[in-house]
């Protein structure tokens, strides 16, 4: 029997030999942490196995179907079995090992079950049936006491997430899909907790902690961790959705195993199938997948955006479809506490597209417009590359809070730690750079002092702000009849729609014309062409002008402006240019001062089209938060004198080198 607590740890991971060669070492955990949980449950169930058993006859004599709540007073947890299986007694027939166990297995109550269906356990049991090796785990398991008086929740714990650690490190090409690096979580539940540590160091302290897509539930864990040596009278309960099963059977067995309830752990989508609608968190953390689509679910979504507004999750816009990170951002402020209840407080990891993606009109920048004018982000942080198992890129924490204190009121703190971390002696997949103990203190004291330094930059909210403004120079257009000009309304539509008869009539009229005058302004062009069509008895719709307009105009700096019918210039599309100014700058004033000097013939385009929704003034509103140009260092170029004299005097060093040789 292994009674010591780091040999059990120890020799459960070396179980995982068994499994050699005929799993890969990325399938290990499919076998042993489902293991881990059902012997775990045996240890839990054993001792009121014949109390359990007895009632359960006397209920089932009695003609009640719903047993579980009786069953579990007796049982004394929130977990029974209702067979007479034990892992002693499955070992005593090892002919019959695959059977009983999924009897076994099957004889748990409903969700517990549902934990192992999960886990696919059933499929794995065949597995290791086939490969002559079932018994021989069963073996292993049962040689290890694993009840709470001897591994007491808190340490049964310590061990699950150490196994499902190793297990991510060896399943590394899909490690990032569901597993984010320790140092990471530590570093985010430390921003999180910093305006905080005073409270949940009082007695007696209860916080919530939310992850909308937890999978195997590792933020949740260092967070409790977190608490837990901040203030061991402290109680932070976990909530958690997932969608992918295997890693929803872990984080929800990691529940039972550690005593808590594993019904604060839901399988399913978290944007369709909202598991907690009506709650609301003091602490939220999240490391949604980066770049990936959230197609199937665009129906569903854009309904609750277009009919709900801000009353639902989505209200401010939604992003591309390739990326739905920023929908769980979303997700995540819908459930924040009210300010007057205590607000709350949220870090979530993304990759740079979220920071700048998309132009005023997006539903990225309207994302980004909502969250800062609502003042609710405190501060992003930019992570080192290589820090994550299955990409390289580099990463953001951004932190938001719906209840700012007050020295962070309309500000943001962006802070640059790209540079610090420590190489691996040996990288995991992707991972090869990691953030030390000293790294993560550095950031967070950096956070916490909220000062402007080479680290640190502290920006007014609106600094992220612009208005995008159309400037329009007036059209101008000369018109020459040429045999290419004509050719060219073959290349119309409006032209080629008609009968070949007019086609022809249109050419021979158009023909004709003054050919003298070598070039015309457009009104003595389209007069002329009028006349000469009205001479030939042709009557053409004004699509058709439009189209001998576009076949012979030809831009020329130098015609006359082409004017509406009211007098006023016409625009040239071609040189119409968008230009980003100051959020809180008036786009006419700007446009006097800086575009009109250099640009004749110009305005500002302020018809509806190209003003802002909100407030109806020329430019539309857009956000981006350009991290990189805040923490840019401009270095002074050279004189072209001093690199000129540089380069004659190697040319001649080259020359003498050649010379010295011939």
């Amino acid at each position: 029997m292994v009674d010591n607590f780091n040999e059990k740890a120890d020799f459960i991971w070396s179980i995982a030999d068994l499994l050699r060669g005929d799993y890969k070492q990325s399938e290990y955990q499919k076998v042993i942490l489902p293991m881990t949980v059902l012997r775990r449950l045996d240890c839990v169930t054993e001792p009121t196995k014949e109390e359990v058993l007895e009632k359960h006859e006397q209920l089932q004599e009695q003609g009640i179907e719903n047993v579980a709540p009786a069953l579990k007073r007796v049982s004394g947890e929130e977990v029974y079995n209702t067979s007479e299986y034990t892992f002693d007694k499955l070992r005593k027939d090892p002919d019959q090992i695959a059977e009983n166990l999924q009897y076994y297995i099957n004889s748990y109550d409903e969700e517990t079950k549902e934990i192992f269906d999960k886990f696919d356990f059933d499929h794995q049991i065949r597995r290791l049936e086939e490969a002559e090796i079932l018994y021989q785990v069963v073996q292993s398991f049962a040689e290890i006491d694993l009840h709470p008086d001897a591994v007491p929740n808190e340490e049964m714990g310590y061990i699950y997430e150490e196994l499902i650690r190793k297990f991510n490190e060896l399943s590394n090409e899909t490690a990032g899909e569901h597993f984010t690096p320790r140092e990471v979580i530590e570093l985010m539940v430390n921003l999180i907790f910093d305006e905080d540590d005073e409270v949940l160091t009082q007695q007696g302290a209860v916080r919530t902690v939310y992850d909308p897509a937890c999978g195997t539930g590792g933020m949740l864990s260092v967070a409790q961790n977190h608490v837990r040596s901040l203030n061991e009278g402290a109680n932070l309960h976990v909530f958690g959705q997932e969608l992918n099963p295997e890693s929803y059977a872990v984080c929800n067995s990691d529940m039972l195993i550690k005593g808590q309830d594993p019904d604060n752990i839901v399988y399913g989508n978290s944007f369709t199938n909202d598991g907690f609608s009506d709650k609301r968190f003091d602490y939220l953390l999240s490391n949604p997948p980066f770049g990936v689509s959230w197609k199937k679910v665009k129906e569903e979504i854009e309904k609750e955006h277009e009919e709900q507004g801000y009353a639902g999750r989505f209200g401010a816009g939604t992003p591309r479809i390739n990326d739905g990170s920023m929908l769980f951002l979303q997700h995540m402020i819908s459930k924040m506490k009210p300010p007057e209840e205590g607000g709350s407080r949220i870090a979530i990891v993304f990759n740079g597209s979220p920071l700048f993606n998309g132009g005023p009109n997006s539903g990225e920048s309207a994302i980004r417009r909502w969250i800062l004018e609502n003042d609710w982000l405190e501060a992003i942080v930019g992570l080192p590359e290589n820090l994550f198992y299955n990409t390289g890129i580099r990463t953001y924490i951004w932190v938001l809070s719906n209840d700012k204190p007050e020295h962070r009121e309309g500000k943001t703190q962006l802070i640059d730690a790209r540079e610090m971390y420590e190489e691996m002696d040996e990288s995991l997949g992707e991972k090869r750079h990691k953030l030390t103990e000293e790294h993560i203190n550095e950031i967070t004291r950096i956070f916490g002092d909220l000062e402007a330094n080479g680290r640190s930059k502290v920006v007014d909210n609106e600094e992220f702000g612009y208005r995008r403004i159309v400037i329009d120079q007036a059209l101008r257009l000369r018109f020459e009849v040429s045999e290419e000009n004509i050719a060219a309304l073959d290349d119309e539509r409006a032209f080629t729609n008609r009968d070949e008869e007019i086609q022809q009539g249109i050419k021979d009229a158009i023909s004709e014309m003054d050919h003298e005058k070598v070039w015309m302004d457009r009104e003595v062009f389209m007069n002329d062409v009028e006349l000469q069509l009205n001479m030939k008895g042709l009557d053409v719709r004004k699509s058709v002008y439009n189209a001998i307009e576009r076949a012979f105009g030809e831009q020329d700096p130098n015609a006359e402006i082409c004017r509406d019918g009211n007098g006023n210039p016409e625009h040239d599309s071609d040189l119409r240019r968008r230009e980003r100014i100051p959020l809180n700058t008036d786009a006419h004033d700007y446009f006097e001062s800086k575009i009109q000097p250099h640009l004749e013939n110009a305005w500002v385009n302020d018809s509806n089209k190209y003003c802002d929704e909100k407030d109806g003034k020329p430019g539309i509103v857009g956000y981006e938060i350009s991290f990189d140009r805040k923490f840019f260092e401009y270095s002074t170029v050279r004189n072209p004198s001093e690199i000129e004299s540089e380069i004659q005097r190697l040319a001649a060093q080259i020359e003498e080198m050649v010379n010295s040789n011939i």
